[in-house]
Order: structure tokens, then sequence, then C-alpha cells
């Protein structure tokens, strides 16, 4: 029983290999294989077998034949016939033949069947066994029969006289047994060629399993469909475009996401790349070119594609490319509007930087247009109301407006010129923008009546150079507006949004301030300016004492508390005057005309300069005591002082 036992536990593995073999598909192919070429081998051997039974048949019949007709026609025969005693003259004739020819036996008989001869002395003279009637006719008869030698192959043919008629019968033929002796002679032969055959095919079964063995990875059938349901549900399922194309450019194997992709036709597998019509020139270059690709952004139709391709004779695989596909035409769009306001933000940014270094008003609207083309318009325009640019409030309407900037991507554009003085019509976009205070947006010049209004010819010219689209942003401060600014764009951009309304919005904001600012220190400046020409002297007093001449100029940057002045003393003396008060400005000019008033009382009392220049001091440092100041900006002193 234990000896049972271990034979059982020694088989079990080999069993479980058996089982483990069978379960995959190439052990079952391998199995049928096996069983298939066993079939046709006994199949082949059977067939030989037959073949070779019915050849031996064949052949011992023709053997027959032509031992009887040899014999029939052997000279001596129709002699042997005539002798008064045939049997004795035929038997040895008949012996010897039937040795040399290798068949068992050659009969003579006569026409009614009595043997004269027969290997079985005994035999002669009683009737012969088998058919004699077709030979009597004339023929050749061949049957197998019962005789006295057991079963036999017999043929029998006549003899003929001279005059042609049947004289007597001959008979010769082969025991059965012998004959069945040749087939199983060529049995052997028949199966070791069979064993051959069925060795050869099971080598080359052995070697086609291991290669199916290795290309379905010993996997079962069930298993082998599970992954493929598992592969083709993936497939078309996910997201990504996948495509196989083989090292001929032909594409194997293409997923519905690839297909909608590229749009390809339902018959594009099978065909070269180069023959599907929706493929465009760059994408039947990359994948024809069988190189790798990472990355890569193509544009197919309307989509932007990104495709990878890799080989896929890496592991030893077939030569070809596989290839994915991911539409990131949306991620495109997204990105495309981060990056327009990334760049929008850096605009405002650069504005703020560029905007606004100087307290001049056309310098300032200078410094906005060229900030904005061409990042954002083809061309900027910007008119202030003249009385902006005297440093006065402007006016209620859009009357009077001077252009002040003018910047372009090109040079030979047909908008109005630097310098001109425009009244808008209510009906334009700049009238009802001053008006109003609210941006204006035409997204289509073309169409717009009431801006072709103001300047029929000039408009018709505008339109026709391809400027399309227009913004009108008021400038604006303190709730008043100061002017307005038009950013254009031509036939290279598309319209304006409103989006970008509201930036042109925000760089005008950014310029308003400033221009404000302009128009504020001019109305200052102005203001000093009067004052300090009004306390300079207006003419030289009369006096003989000396010649003079002067020539006054102002500073350029501001309205300083420089002063000059000749006073007629008594005694014929004059004192010339020349003073500064540091700074600059309305405060400075004030001063000014305080310390000239001061030098005026003193001369009058004709004290000498030193005494003069103390009091004069004196009066300095109560101004600064007045002023509460730490730092007196009128640290002044008279440069000269002659009698």
């Amino acid at each position: 029983m234990e000896d049972r036992f271990a034979r059982v536990r020694h088989v079990s593995p080999l069993w479980s290999l058996v089982r483990k073999n069978t379960r995959s598909v190439a052990g079952q192919i391998f199995l049928l294989q096996v069983a298939l070429v066993v079939l046709l081998v006994a199949f082949a051997v059977f067939s030989l077998v037959l073949q070779s039974q019915r050849h031996t048949n064949a052949e011992a019949k023709r053997r027959s034949i032509a031992v009887a007709q040899t014999f029939a026609h052997s000279p001596g025969v129709l002699s042997a016939l005539q002798a008064p005693d045939p049997a004795k003259v035929l038997q040895p004739l008949t012996e010897a033949g039937r040795k040399s020819a290798g068949v068992d036996f050659v009969v003579v008989m006569d026409t009614k069947g009595i043997r004269y001869t027969h290997p079985l002395p005994d035999r002669i003279g009683k009737r012969f066994v088998g058919k004699i009637e077709p030979s009597l006719a004339g023929k050749v008869y061949t049957e197998s029969v019962h005789g006295p030698l057991g079963e036999e192959v017999q043929a029998t043919v006549p003899i003929r006289n001279t005059q042609g008629h049947v004289m007597a019968l001959v008979s010769a033929g082969l025991k059965v047994k012998n004959v069945t002796s040749l087939v199983d002679r060529q049995i052997p032969i028949i199966l070791t060629a069979g064993a051959g055959a069925l060795g050869a095919a099971t080598a080359a079964t052995v070697m086609v399993g291991r290669r199916l063995r290795r290309q379905t990875h010993s996997l079962a059938p069930n298993e082998m469909t599970r992954m493929y349901e598992h592969h083709d549900a993936v497939l078309h399922s996910v997201r990504e475009g996948v495509l196989i194309v083989n090292d001929e450019g032909r594409l194997l194997l293409v997923n519905d996401e690839a297909r909608r992709l590229l749009e390809l036709p339902p018959d594009a597998e099978g065909k070269h790349v180069s023959q599907i019509p929706t493929l465009g020139p760059e994408m039947v270059s990359l994948l024809s070119s069988g190189r790798e690709a990472t990355d890569e952004v193509h544009l197919a139709g309307p989509r932007l594609l990104v495709v990878n391709q890799r080989p896929t004779d890496c592991d030893g695989g077939p030569k070809g490319t596989v290839v994915t596909l991911r539409d990131s035409t949306e991620l495109r769009a997204v990105s495309g509007k981060a990056e327009t306001t990334g760049e929008r933000l850096k605009l405002l940014y650069d504005a703020g930087l560029g905007i606004g270094t100087t307290l001049d008003a056309i310098q300032t609207a200078d410094e906005l247009a060229r900030i904005a083309v061409p990042r954002f318009a083809d061309f900027v325009t910007v008119d202030l109301a003249d009385a902006v640019l005297h440093g006065e409030e402007p006016a209620t309407t859009a009357k009077g407006m001077r252009r002040v900037a003018v910047c372009g991507i090109r040079d030979d554009q047909p908008l109005y010129e630097k310098g001109r003085l425009i009244d808008f019509l209510p009906s334009t976009p700049q009238a009802r923008g001053y008006g109003t205070g609210r941006s204006e947006l035409v997204a289509d010049l073309s169409t717009a009546t009431g801006w072709h209004l103001q300047d029929p010819e000039r408009t018709e010219q505008i339109v026709d150079y391809g400027i399309h689209s227009l913004i009108a942003a008021p400038i604006q401060a303190r709730g008043v507006v100061l002017g307005m600014v038009n950013f254009w764009r031509s036939k290279e951009h598309d319209p304006f949004d409103q989006e970008e309304l509201s930036l042109a919005e925000e760089l005008v904001a950014r310029a308003a301030v400033s221009i404000d600012n302009a128009r504020r220190y001019t109305r200052e400046h102005a203001l000093a300016v009067t004052l300090q020409r009004s306390l300079l002297p207006r003419g030289l007093p009369e006096q003989s004492a000396v010649d003079v001449g002067y020539r006054y100029l102002p500073a350029q940057s501001g309205v300083s508390g420089d002063w000059f002045d000749v006073i007629p003393l008594p005694g014929s003396r004059v004192a010339l005057v020349v003073g500064d008060v540091v700074g600059h400005g309305l405060h400075a000019a004030a001063t000014m005309g305080r310390l000239r008033t001061a030098v005026h009382n003193f001369s009058t009392l004709d004290m000498p300069p030193d005494e003069l220049l103390s009091h004069l001091d004196d009066l300095v440092g109560r101004i600064d005591q007045d002023e509460a100041c730490t730092d007196s900006p009128f640290g002044a002193a008279e440069d000269a002082l002659t009698y």
C-alpha cells in the first residue's frame, strides 16, 4: 500500500505538469496536432497496405497471365498435345516452367477441363477446378478459387492450333498465402516509413508548440479570452488615441479615440498612412518615419494633438511603432487664456512703471500710447481738452479736443495727425464716452454710422486701410473727464471684446492721474510765473549814477525765487540788488516778493550795506519761525548791494 501511495505521489507532479501544459493553448494545440499526425500516419499506413495488397494481387495476376500465355505459345506444346500421351510429355515441361517462373502451378488441360499436368501428380487426369468457358471462347480469364493447393489466384488462357481453333487450355497461378506473404514482407517497410513520418511530424509539432507557447505565454483559452476582452475594453474606452503602424508604414490597429481624433475612415486599418486622405502631410511624415517622439504637438484638422511614438521591437517584438494621441485643444485654449491674462497683467505692470514719469501731459499721453502699441492695440491716439493743456478745467463737451499723441505699428495710417484740434460730433463714440464718462466699444467700424458722420471721407479711408475695431476710453480724474484715448485695431488682429474693454479702462486710469497732476502743475506754474513777473521790476528807474542793462531768464523746470532790482538812493547813489530764494513754485515767488519789499524799505532808511543785510537776516529768521519749518526754504541772501 505504501509503495502504491509513493507511486501516486511520484506521478502526481507529472500529472499536474501535463494538466498545466494541456490547459494552455499551446498544450492543447500540441495534443491536437499529435493526434492528427497519428491519425494521418495510421491512415497512410492503412492506405499503403491496401495499395500494396492490391498491387501484389495485380502483380500475381499479371505474372500468372504472363506465365500461362508464355507456356501456351511455347514451341512444342502443340506437338505434345498431339502425342499419344500428352501428360508424359507436358508434365516435365510445366514443372520446369513453374519453377523457373516462380509460380505455384502450371496446369495444361483439354477442352473438357481434364488435367494433363499438375504439381501434384495424383491430380493429373482429374477435372480442373475453375471456370473454363471464357477461355474456351478465346479469352484470358483470371479468378481466385479453392483448389487442390488451397486458396489460389489463377489465370487461364487458350492454346490455339495453326488454324486458330482452341485445342487446349493452360492455367498458371499462385497460392493466396504466398501472395499475402509478399504483402507481409512490405508491412515492416511501410510501418518504418510511417514511424519516421510520425517522428518528423511530432518534432515539427513540438517546435510549433514551443513557439506558440512563447507567443501565448502558456495561457489557457479562457485566460486568453479574458485578456482579449480586457484588452479590447481598455483599448476602445480610453480617452487617448492608440495606433500601431508596422515598419512598412501600414496602419495595423486603431482604437475608437484615434479614429475620432484623426477622422479616419472605417477601412483605414491595413492601408498605408500615405493613402489615408484625412491625415495631413506632417502627421503622415511622423507616422511613416518610425522615429521616437515625446509630447510633440501636431495640428490635425481643427485639433492640436500631443503625439508620443515608440518602437515596438524593443523586446524582440515585430518591427513597427505604437503611437498615442491626446487632444490638447481645450487645454491649449485654457493655457492660452492664462497666457493672455499674464500678458495683460504684465502690460498693466509696465504701464504703472512707464506712464507718468514727468509732469508733462503731452509726454504722459505719449507714454500711454507707446505702452499700448503693439501689445494691446495696433494704433493709439490721445485727445485732450485744449483747456487741460493750459492748466484749466475742461469743457463739458467733446469740442476743442487737441490730438496730443499718435502711435502705431505703421506710420502711413490715415488717422488725424498729432496737434490737430478736433470737434467730435455727438454721434461719435468719443463724444458719447466724453459725455457719460464710460468707455465705448465699437467691434465693427464699417457699420458704425454715427462715427462715419464725423468725417465721411476720412472714416472711409480708415476702414479701407484695414482698421476695423475701436475702444474710446475717457481720461477721468476726480470725476472730471480730461480727454479721450482711442485704441484702434487693424486686420492683423481680432476685434476688441468686453474683457479688453476693461483692460483699456485700467490702462487709461493709470495715465489719468498723471495727466491731471500735469494739468494742476501747469496751472500752478502759470500762476507762479505770473506772480513772479508781477513782482519783478517792470522797467528801470530814472537815475544818472550808472548805465544799467538787464535780462531775466526764469528757470525752465519751475518758477524759482530769483530776482534783481535797481533802487535809486540819495546822493546820486544806486543800489543794485540780486537775490535768490531756495526752492521753486508759488511759495518761493511769494517769499521773493517779501524779501524784495523789505530791501526797498531798508534802502529808504539809507543804511550801510552790512547793516541792511543784518536786518534782512533777522527778517528771514522771523519768517522761518512763522513757517515753523525745521528746514527753511528761504535761506535768502543778497548777492550784491552797491551804492
